[in-house]
């Protein structure tokens, strides 16, 4: 029998993440033995969790989620949101790696490309959760990567990979060049951005949609210019049709080119949509947002429409602990849709790229 195509498949390493509880100070008062935070700029955006050294630090609990990572977070979202979703991974044969299986089949991801490797171990990651946000201490074991040439789906999301995986890159990469008719996603991982925009350029250039925060786009082009519009060119010069710069509470800005044929494109603010509850942990924001927008896409609506979905599924998320627990279904985002403030809108940031190739 006849099978549709998967709408998805995402590509990326899978961990179970260990979420430790540190408890804040109360009442403004850091005793001796507690972690705390210390920020080196006004902003708050340059910090670091520090934690007494050599003692004992306490914690409140610890919570292990699994079946996580960027392109897991990505299957999942687009799962939830009613797209049939698959994920190409690597685990052990342990008892994690059966956890992280068993996670995803129950988020209706299908597993079949995910390989079990005797001898290596399921990634695990520990994330020092401080107030609403995390430091999380990573270690991607050496799987061996094989792309076993899956029937084309209709995208392919791109994601975080172990250091070893560069020859699985051009795997990747020659099977796209043989099958055009794939759009791209590619939300890079720290690798992938350490590998450099010249050995990753059939990626860059073939990207219908890439996402990176304002930071991850400072690194991949080498520079400490904070102009939104100058790093969503610089990007754009690369390749992508549509380029995705997230900045945290601050919003989320888009550069897209995929409307026409010029090479010229169009940037747009996207606000984040208004928070019912403060947040309570902030891991996987940024994949709610990337797998959301590529999801709303697979779905027909046009990129403003997507944008406007994409912080949604984000404000969800940064309720719950984890990167999954807070993804929502189609029926309860577009009711939030429904219920949002009339300044909740993609705006055009600036025209003064639009003449610019």
């Amino acid at each position: 029998m006849f099978k549709k195509p998967l709408d998805l498949l995402a590509i990326g390493d899978v961990t179970i993440d260990a979420f430790i509880h540190i408890p804040g100070a109360s009442a403004g008062v850091v005793p001796a033995n507690a972690a705390h935070v210390v920020c080196t700029d006004m902003a708050k955006e340059h910090c670091e969790l520090c934690l007494p050294f050599p003692d004992k630090i306490p914690f409140d609990s610890v919570q292990e989620i699994a079946g996580v990572g960027n392109s897991a977070n990505a299957a999942v979202a687009a799962a939830r949101l009613g797209l049939r979703s698959a994920l190409v991974a690597s685990v052990g044969d342990d008892r994690y790696g059966r956890q992280c299986i068993e996670t995803l089949k129950k988020n209706t991801v299908d597993t079949r490309y995910i390989s079990v490797e005797k001898g290596i171990e399921t990634n695990y990651h520990y994330a020092l959760w401080f107030e609403t946000d995390r430091t999380i201490l990573i270690k991607h074991h050496e799987f061996h990567y094989h792309f076993a040439d899956p029937n084309p789906p209709r995208w392919i999301y791109l994601s975080s990979l172990s250091d070893n995986s560069y020859d699985y890159h051009i795997a990747i990469a020659t099977y796209l060049e043989k099958n055009p008719s794939i759009k791209l996603a590619f939300q890079p991982g720290t690798f992938q951005m350490k590998l450099g925009t010249t050995k990753l350029a059939p990626f860059y250039k073939r990207s219908d949609v890439f996402i990176v925060n304002i930071e991850e786009s400072q690194l991949i082009l080498q520079t400490k210019d904070e102009d939104i519009e100058t790093l969503l060119l610089g990007l754009a010069k690369l390749g992508p049709k549509i380029v995705l710069i997230t900045d945290g509470p601050n919003g989320a800005y888009m550069y897209d080119t995929s409307g026409n044929n010029t090479g010229a494109g169009r940037t747009y603010f996207m606000p984040i949509y208004p928070n019912i509850k403060p947040p309570y942990e902030r891991t996987g924001c940024g994949d709610a947002f990337a797998s959301t927008f590529v999801s709303a896409l697979i779905l027909g609506k046009t990129t403003l429409e997507a944008l406007a979905w994409a912080p949604i599924n984000s404000m969800s998320v940064v309720e719950y602990v984890g990167a999954q627990a807070g993804l929502l279904s189609r029926p309860k985002l577009e009711d939030f849709l429904k219920k949002a403030p009339p300044s909740y809108q993609p705006t055009i940031y600036n025209n003064h790229l639009e003449n610019q190739s």
